[in-house]
């Protein structure tokens, strides 16, 4: 199966789906997971993302959850659906069943934490084995706020993304920083991949131009190569 017919039956499948009828209000459906060790800030990166909310209160994530958060590209309506997993290993049997049909990774770890930080391998390899082929991927140092508290430099962070063929960025869900930027990213990366494959396969063809993830919706109507 090709990258868009996957992602079609990502979009369609009927078990992720709202059952209010806003639900249909959508052009795409992408499944996003944020994966890593306990306690390096996935449910708060995604709060701040979904809720533009943060507390400092660590409550450790049983199991999974997810929330949805819908963004414009250019005049296409993207439903996110990211699921934020528990990083216990009691835990990793009920979690990478839900790798499945992800279009995309958020794999982090914490710039404070060097256990975190060597576990990045492991997390990767789980998702060679448990998700399918094209499933894209960004690595992400969070709690980069932490900066005394450092222990894993950045250029560590980057030539490993580098080895693992990932996009890299640091971020922090307590100041806000990067945080929307990797979800546009790997958004984009996710649309670009299918264009390419829409190309290969002469299906229709594209503009080659570089489209942008917004929060708002567009003023004009474009066609979308995602």
């Amino acid at each position: 199966m090709d990258y868009r017919s996957k992602l079609m039956a990502s979009v369609t499948d009927a078990r992720f789906r709202q059952k209010d009828s806003s639900d249909q209000n959508f052009d795409y459906m992408f499944k996003l997971l944020i994966i890593g060790n306990s306690s390096v800030g996935k449910t708060s990166f995604l709060f701040r993302y979904a809720d533009d909310t943060f507390t400092p209160a660590f409550v450790s994530t049983v199991g999974i959850d997810f929330k949805v958060k819908t963004v414009y590209r250019n005049d296409k309506r993207v439903k996110l659906q990211i699921w934020d997993t528990a990083g216990q290993e009691r835990y990793r049997t009920i979690t990478t069943a839900y790798y499945r049909g992800a279009m995309g990774f958020v794999l982090m770890y914490d710039i404070t934490s060097e256990d975190s930080f060597n576990a990045v391998q492991d997390w990767a390899t789980q998702i060679k084995t448990y998700s399918w082929d094209n499933a894209q991927v960004i690595l992400v140092g969070n709690k980069c706020d932490m900066e005394d508290d450092r222990i894993v430099p950045m250029e560590k962070g980057k030539h490993l993304a580098d080895q693992l063929g990932f996009d890299y960025f640091e971020a922090s869900a307590k100041e806000n920083i990067n945080v929307r930027q990797v979800f546009e990213r790997l958004v984009d990366i996710i649309c670009e991949k299918m264009s390419e494959s829409i190309e290969s396969d002469n299906s229709r063809g594209t503009s080659g131009r570089s489209m942008r993830l917004t929060d708002n919706p567009p003023p004009s109507q474009q066609n979308c190569s995602c």
